[in-house]
């Protein structure tokens, strides 16, 4: 029986937490930047339209598959690639068209680690400068540069192979290539600082929230 003369406080309940948050703050290393996680791709598409508008310029979506729209979404403006690759192909047709004229309509010599002499191959009148046979090999050093660039050039562009990034030390993104999605915002972003952007990714509604060490 309790004492009359005493009150008791009432127990309130622990506040619900939304999500968790994991900090490397006072670790002393370097935050590489801030680690977002979503359930579906339609909160990551909408998290995306969020962190696009409010001026962000360098972060990520990572995603286990593609997210219709979420290029649109993250405001991706159109590659380079498709430039690049013409400009191989481009290249493979010029070099084409020099062989073959180096090669039948010269009689010069040029040095390619050893020398070479062209030839004026002329048979049967048939003339040094032939547009009507040049195409055929052109076309093919147009495919083959073509083909050969743009593995290259994507490769180079995604700077790929990536032996090391920040979010591998996660084991949340582990989940990545299974059935999570995630938003990467750097800390080197010009409109980052590490409370405001952290309340600001809270607001996005992830069901968790990283800090990445550099």
């Amino acid at each position: 029986m309790n004492d009359p003369g005493t009150t008791v406080a009432p127990v309130e309940a622990p506040a619900e937490v939304p999500h968790e948050r994991a900090s490397t703050e006072g670790t002393g290393t370097k935050l590489y930047g801030l680690l977002a996680e979503f359930d579906s791709p339609a909160a990551i598409y909408d998290a995306a339209k969020r962190v696009r508008n409010a001026g962000f310029r360098w972060w990520d979506c990572l995603t286990p598959f593609p997210v219709h729209g979420l290029d649109h979404a993250m405001g991706v403006r159109p590659t380079i690639l498709p430039w690049l690759v013409m400009g191989a192909g481009l290249t493979g047709a010029t070099l084409g068209f020099i062989l073959q004229w180096f090669t039948n309509a010269t009689g010069f010599d040029i040095w390619a680690l050893v020398w070479v002499r062209g030839y004026e191959f002329l048979v049967s009148g048939k003339p040094v400068l032939s547009g009507q046979v040049y195409p055929i090999v052109m076309f093919e050093l147009t495919v083959l540069l073509a083909a050969i660039g743009t593995v290259l050039f994507l490769f180079g562009l995604n700077q790929l192979p990536m032996l090391y990034h920040p979010v591998f030390k996660s084991e949340r993104f582990l989940r990545a290539s299974d059935d999570r999605f995630f938003i990467v915002i750097e800390a080197r972003d010009p409109k980052f600082y590490r409370e405001e952007t952290a309340e600001f990714v809270e607001s996005l509604g992830p069901t968790a929230v990283e800090e990445l060490e550099s």
